[in-house]
């Protein structure tokens, strides 16, 4: 019998991974991890506390847990410590697998702001001992339909991602496939990139954009200082505007623009294309 947890479980990805899983494995075989377990009404289920950055309750958050999918937080850029605590108790209470969801081309010089954390934390579970699997998400397709919506109400698509495109997948078949994986028994130190089914430029985006606005959306390609500046004028916080900038610098430099065939491999059906997301 092998007994599997989720971390984030109340969170988005981490729910929908707790519903395929609990599909799949006998509620009995799951635990389910959480900051909030208040959140969560599973019957038949083992819910418990975890909070990354209160060590009191990862002391026994993974007891009996054979195999673990770290959902990595949010709090992007202070989160490689918490994450750290969460690996040394896995392996403290004898876990013997760690899924981790990262992002891919996790390497020194990507200009995403999210990639430090995550080279962190797959150098912290490639040095722990552990079996590891990097489960290394693109961009979430789901954000491309505000993107498109605004767009085409206002005729323009604004952005620094160049001749750059993403293979933006969404979260749903990110979860799909971390359950897949987390069930699998031949997936011990590997890294899969899951990504969507293409690549998608800011033409494409426009191209979806006229298709909503019945007339053409013009592309407006602008530098990443330039797009810093439209984000917060549009009233987001600084971090966040330089968060959103550094992943157009990365798509603009080709790093999310590799398409893997992970999601249908491991599910069995193919990725979901951004046209239906935005449909």
């Amino acid at each position: 019998m092998t007994t599997y947890a989720i971390t984030g479980a109340s969170g988005q990805l981490g729910s929908l991974a707790a519903d395929l899983l609990l599909q799949q494995a006998d509620p009995s075989d799951v635990v389910l991890l959480t900051r909030s377990p208040e959140k969560l009404d599973r019957p038949g289920v083992t819910v418990r506390a975890a909070d990354f950055d209160d060590p009191t309750t990862l002391a026994t958050a993974f007891e009996g847990v054979d195999e673990l999918l770290l959902v990595s937080t949010d709090a992007v850029g202070s989160r490689v410590e918490g994450q750290r605590r969460a690996v040394e108790a896995a392996k403290a209470a004898g876990v013997r697998r760690v899924l981790y969801t990262s992002v891919v081309d996790p390497s020194d010089d990507n200009p995403a702001a999210v990639t430090p954390d995550h080279v962190a934390t797959e150098r912290d579970l490639r040095e722990s001992g552990l079996r590891w699997t990097f489960l290394r998400n693109n961009l979430y397709a789901d954000m491309q339909a505000d993107t498109i919506a605004q767009a085409a109400a206002s005729g323009q698509h604004v952005t620094n991602t160049g001749d750059g495109g993403a293979a933006y997948v969404t979260r749903a078949d990110c979860a799909a496939a971390a359950v897949a994986a987390l069930l699998s028994t031949e997936l011990d130190d590997v890294a899969l990139d899951v990504t969507g089914p293409r690549t998608i430029t800011a033409d494409d985006v426009a191209a979806l954009a006229s298709q909503r606005r019945g007339e053409p959306v013009e592309v407006v390609q602008v530098d990443d200082a330039a797009y810093v500046a439209g984000l917060e004028q549009a009233g987001l916080p600084t971090p966040v505007a330089h968060l959103l900038a550094s992943f157009g610098t990365a798509i603009r430099e080709g790093r999310l623009a590799a398409v893997s065939s992970a999601v249908e491999d491991l599910t069995g059906r193919p990725a979901t294309p951004v046209e239906d997301v935005v449909a």
